[in-house]
């Protein structure tokens, strides 16, 4: 009546063998053993007390058979009572997770032949409460999160734990990458973001602010200093220069005196130019400089010269040399700040959380916010992926296999329905005294 020794094979089998079950079921665990020692305790216990108002019912319709009093009527009513109470509570129950005694009664064994179905309405009924918009956003403005995560963000010990985090989650992000991919990517996206983008226009644009705003004449200075410098440390190789491109018929010290003269002028020329700010030759390379701006801009073959010239130089492999030098030492630089407990990076890190999280305790406006954008976020993901999330539900369910299932929901509640057998037999006893006490006192 209660259980084969099939059921108690497969029970014991599933709970010590730590196999998956069919259907990817999780396996009985220590907890699961547990419950189902205490299941077959609450069945010994309701079925011994079928069994002992079966004996009281024996016993009490013989006495009245004796010819004993009254009494035995009343004892045998409630017995007769509880037996049936009993019984009818057992079929219930019984009938929940299989067919009482083996046999193919209608609607019996209803968690077994009903899985698929229950599956289903228990994701309906998780979509419908608790997958709603307006639950969501009911729980989440209840619960306050933004309030609680200022108020936890706000705590010294928490930010430095928040840093910590942080600073490991982005030191195992830089290890995890390699430095070809990143090198690689990087410097893709410059030459495309390059390609992709004519820069003589802007650099036509930027020259004419600099040359109108007088940005370039303290280059001008700087280069009229170290022509003047380099002429007077250098004057004996302007000479040769001069005089080795001379005539060869022309005599030698009159090549050497035109060399001479040639240095003095260009030194002269090149310290004037250093001296005097309004030189004519300055405003020359003005009038240079602003229509080559101009140029940059407008003249086509100018800007043809000028992308030639970038594709050119992001081509070369000095500029992807150096681009790979530069990740490398970003990299470096973010991790070894990343470990230090004292570098400005955690520092900063950290003194950020902890005004964040000031901001949000006292900030009303902001905690609204983040809460708008946290219950947006959750309503977009239920909302989204509603109908994934209960076919999740539904689809486990009907992967489980169904005489397990039966075993571990039995599990589970089974030591709760062993109750109603023994409320059954309590209450059909005293119901069955109250109708003999009745039926007696009307003298039926």
């Amino acid at each position: 009546m209660e259980r084969s020794s099939a059921d108690a094979t497969a029970e014991t089998g599933g709970a010590m063998s730590g196999r998956r079950p069919a259907g990817g079921f999780v396996p009985d665990s220590a907890a699961d053993a547990e419950r189902r020692r205490g299941v077959r305790r609450m069945k010994t216990f309701a079925t011994g007390l079928l069994l002992a108002v079966a004996v009281v019912y024996a016993l009490a319709s013989w006495a009245q058979a004796a010819g004993a009093g009254a009494w035995a009527g009343y004892v045998a009513a409630a017995a007769e009572a509880g037996m049936v109470g009993a019984l009818a509570d057992w079929f219930a129950v019984t009938a929940l997770f299989r067919r009482p005694l083996g046999l193919p009664i209608p609607h019996t064994a209803i968690i077994p032949t009903k899985k698929d179905q229950l599956g289903v309405s228990l994701g309906e009924f998780v979509g419908e409460n608790f997958l709603s918009q307006d639950v969501v956003r009911e729980r989440l403005r209840a619960v306050g999160i933004s309030g609680r995560l200022g108020a936890w963000l706000a705590e010294p010990a928490h930010a430095d734990r928040v840093t910590a985090e942080l600073a490991t989650a982005l030191r195992g992000a830089l290890t995890v990458l390699r430095d070809s991919d990143v090198q690689a990517v990087v410097g893709e996206a410059i030459t495309r973001r390059a390609d992709a983008q004519e820069i003589a226009p802007g650099l036509g644009a930027m020259l004419e602010r600099v040359v109108a705003d007088g940005g370039h004449h303290r280059l001008v200075d700087l280069v009229c200093v170290r022509a003047h410098d380099w002429l007077v440390l250098h004057g004996d190789s302007v000479m040769d220069a001069v005089v080795g491109g001379a005539p060869g018929w022309t005599p030698r010290f009159v090549d050497r005196k035109v060399g001479e003269r040639v240095y003095r002028e260009l030194l002269r020329f090149v310290t004037e130019m250093r001296d005097m700010p309004d030189h004519p030759a300055r405003g020359a390379v003005d009038r240079f400089l602003a229509d080559f701006a101009e140029d940059l801009r407008a003249d086509g073959d100018t800007r043809a010269r000028v992308e030639g010239l970038k594709s050119e130089l992001l081509g070369r492999a000095e500029v992807q040399d150096l681009i790979a030098s530069a990740w490398a030492a970003v990299r470096g630089m973010v991790v070894a700040a990343a470990e230090d407990e004292r570098s400005q990076l955690r520092l900063r890190a950290r003194a950020s959380i902890l005004s964040l999280g000031a901001r949000m305790s006292a900030d009303r406006r902001l905690r609204a916010k983040v809460d708008g954008w946290l219950e947006d976020a959750a309503v977009y993901v239920v909302s989204t992926y509603r109908d994934e999330i209960t076919a999740l539900i539904t689809d486990t369910v009907a992967s489980w296999d169904a005489d397990h299932t039966s075993r571990k929901i039995e599990a589970h509640i089974g030591r709760d329905l062993q109750f109603i057998r023994i409320n059954g037999t309590v209450v059909g006893a005293l119901a069955g005294l109250c109708i003999h006490t009745v039926s007696r006192g009307l003298g039926v």
